[in-house]
């Protein structure tokens, strides 16, 4: 089969600090003038740096595929979609598309923002060759998706980021393009809508359309996409079905982008307690990105300087708005070393089982005190890390349920033996 988007050696180069593409007659007579200065003294223009936002990518789309491009912001995604929407030019490489192309990157992506939210739809169809009769066989449809009836006949120019994208969303989905691409612009919406939009995904795949999504919500990509794109700083690293690629991202996010995962601190020998490290791992590896449905480790190395009787470790561990989602402390497991603190280097293992946090960030305090007495020290966000769903969950519905933790539980389900009285 024909691929319906084939890309070959795909590459995007941006001049830092370049002239303006618009510039004005004095603007252009000065730079003329100043060049005519420069050969007269001999001096050769200075380049300009640059970067490759994009290099040498090559991969094929058949028809009906919907893949999903994953990496960390500034590892080419957008770049890309940019290129094959034909809103950027490639540098190096070329593209083939067969078929119309329906995009939303950006909010108001495609909208010209003083006509109304009808004359829009229309517009966008016929850009996509769509006839009067073909758009208005669809209008109803997109209105409803979009919930923005009562704003129709409002210049888009008014309307909320959300209400935007909800508009741009059902316009792309709805004209019927052979190809549709999607970038983190969903993020905008409410969770609502969000799986809204990735039911209607999947309905367009299923009527053989194809897809290019890109998202940072991997429990999305595992349920929408079987084949994934990884990219990582403007080349393609791996590709191939979703839940490997996914899961090599997972892994190897340390390796990849060096984050802060193992912290070491600095000496003060003037500290009773000192501790020299922590981070986190799962599987064995020292990451940032942990699968919230396996179990992970927070581990730290300290130095105990004195003898500590009645001393505690404790881990405080908060989310990204600053709630406390749990604290631990080895004083919950007596054991000799925990009564004693005998003066050497040691280390500590807590186990944080699997299926407990919901996606998100983390930031951890790992500190000592003694009970009813004093801390000894505290050391804020020596801990941090990233929790996403796995599994094959559309939006993790766990994760939108009310508190601070979503635990997976056991439920016993059995018939009563009790009957009911008549």
């Amino acid at each position: 089969m024909e691929p319906i988007i084939k890309a070959e050696g795909l590459g995007k180069r941006y001049v830092i600090g370049a002239s303006r593409t618009h510039t004005s007659l004095r603007d252009d007579l000065a730079a003329r003038a100043s060049a005519s200065v420069r050969r007269l003294r001999g001096g050769a223009r200075v380049p300009h740096p640059s970067i490759w936002a994009l290099s040498n990518v090559s991969f094929e789309v058949t028809q009906g595929e919907v893949v999903g491009i994953i990496g960390r912001n500034g590892s080419g995604k957008s770049t890309l979609l940019k290129i094959l929407s034909r809103i950027t030019k490639p540098t190096t490489g070329r593209f083939t598309l067969s078929g119309r192309v329906g995009s939303l990157l950006e909010v108001g992506t495609g909208f010209h923002s003083e006509l109304t939210g009808r004359e829009n739809i229309f517009l966008n169809g016929a850009i996509l060759g769509m006839s009067k009769s073909e758009i208005e066989s669809k209008f109803d449809e997109i209105v409803a998706f979009a919930e923005t009836e009562q704003f129709l006949d409002t210049p888009v120019k008014h309307y909320s980021s959300g209400m935007t994208v909800r508009l741009a969303f059902a316009v792309a989905a709805h004209l019927e393009p052979e190809i549709l691409i999607i970038d983190e612009v969903l993020a905008v919406g409410d969770i609502a809508f969000q799986k809204k939009c990735l039911g209607k995904m999947n309905e367009v795949a299923r009527h053989g359309r194809t897809v290019l999504f890109v998202s940072h919500d991997l429990s999305a990509v595992n349920s929408l996409c079987r084949r994934a794109i990884l990219l990582h700083e403007g080349s393609l690293v791996m590709e191939g079905p979703t839940r490997d690629v996914t899961a090599h991202y997972l892994n190897s996010t340390n390796k990849l982008y060096s984050p802060v995962t193992w912290v070491d601190l600095p000496q003060d020998e003037s500290k009773e307690i000192q501790l020299h490290s922590a981070g986190v791992e799962q599987r064995g590896i020292r990451t940032s990105a942990i699968d919230c449905r396996e179990p992970f480790s927070i581990l730290f190395e300290y130095e105990n300087r004195k003898l500590l009787a009645g001393s505690r470790f404790f881990i405080v561990i908060r989310n990204a708005r600053g709630d406390i989602v749990f604290t631990t402390s080895d004083y919950d497991v007596i054991t000799d070393e925990a009564a004693n603190r005998r003066v050497g280097r040691f280390r500590s293992e807590v186990v944080v089982s699997g299926g407990l946090l919901k996606a998100g960030s983390y930031y951890g305090t790992v500190g000592a005190d003694i009970k009813n007495e004093r801390v000894i020290f505290a050391e804020n966000d020596v801990l941090n890390f990233d929790v996403f769903e796995s599994a094959d969950d559309t939006l993790a519905e766990r994760h939108k349920r009310v508190g601070l933790v979503a635990p997976l539980l056991q439920w016993q389900i059995s018939e009563s033996d009790k009957k009911t009285q008549g």
